[in-house]
């Protein structure tokens, strides 16, 4: 499974005219990076980190609108091509990105991989810039890190949180524990408050786990990665800091910002 770069990369720019300034004289710009989100949970966070970190956006496009229930056949067709080509095509208009990102962890690992892949592959052609999602990004990230032992804290019934487990173990990562508490929507997943989320993930795992993965990018977990990761003593990777993350090195930013885990470092 992989990231996609679109097959011709000069096409995701206006070419330079006979008017148009030398390279070196242009303003400034933007790193951006557009987050496609089935509806509006949670999509505050990408906001809350881009005050954290000068010179990035993350705009938010939604794929869908209302609730969406935790079920694998409605996850699945969230990711469908016709959900997600026209607004990756829009947003290029829009906001002329230099990556995207398919910004859902559940509607892209109900795919499969081969599905994961395809994704990435339609959002790429559209946005005609590297684009990637979130499932592919916990991939990347526990690649980078190089982590094999793994613990799952999912806010997911267990016939969607298996799915992730399965894509774990099928790409070569030993789960050592994994936690289903059946939240039913994305919705019902952003209105805990912190001490909430602490309790979901919990505070004990195997000395073996390398990494805690909490995969739901409607959980607001962005402000507590730093504490969790201080409280296990472990790597904590969240939905919406593994998208983020994955989606500035597709965009070509390597900073270094502190506060959003070992994954940044």
């Amino acid at each position: 499974m992989s990231d996609f770069l679109p097959g011709d990369p000069d096409l995701a720019r206006p070419k330079p005219t006979a008017s148009s300034p030398a390279p070196h004289e242009r303003p400034e710009r933007s790193t951006t990076v557009v987050m496609l989100t089935p509806g509006h949970p949670a999509e505050d966070e990408f906001a809350w980190l881009q005050e954290r970190l000068p010179g990035v956006r993350f705009p938010v496009e939604h794929t869908s609108q209302g609730p969406a229930r935790a079920d694998v056949e409605e996850l699945r067709s969230l990711g469908a091509h016709d959900r997600l080509v026209p607004v990756a095509t829009r947003a290029r208009l829009v906001h002329r990105p230099d990556a995207m990102m398919w910004a859902s962890t559940s509607a892209s690992f109900v795919h499969g991989a081969r599905g994961m892949d395809r994704q990435a592959k339609w959002i790429s052609d559209a946005a005609r810039v590297p684009a990637s999602s979130t499932s592919l990004a916990f991939l990347e990230a526990l690649r980078a890190l190089r982590i094999t032992r793994v613990a799952v804290a999912s806010t997911y019934p267990p016939a969607v949180t298996g799915h992730f487990v399965n894509l774990l173990c099928e790409e070569g990562y030993q789960v050592s524990s994994c936690t289903s508490h059946r939240l039913p929507s994305g919705e019902a997943a952003a209105a805990l408050e912190p001490d909430a989320v602490w309790r979901l993930i919990g505070e004990r795992y195997p000395a073996a786990v390398q990494a805690v993965l909490i995969p739901n990018t409607a959980l607001h977990t962005l402000p507590l990665i730093e504490e969790l990761e201080n409280g296990l003593d472990k790597v904590v990777l969240t939905a919406n800091q593994v998208s983020a993350w994955r989606g500035l090195r597709l965009a070509g930013w390597h900073g270094h910002p502190e506060g959003l885990g070992r994954l940044f470092l």
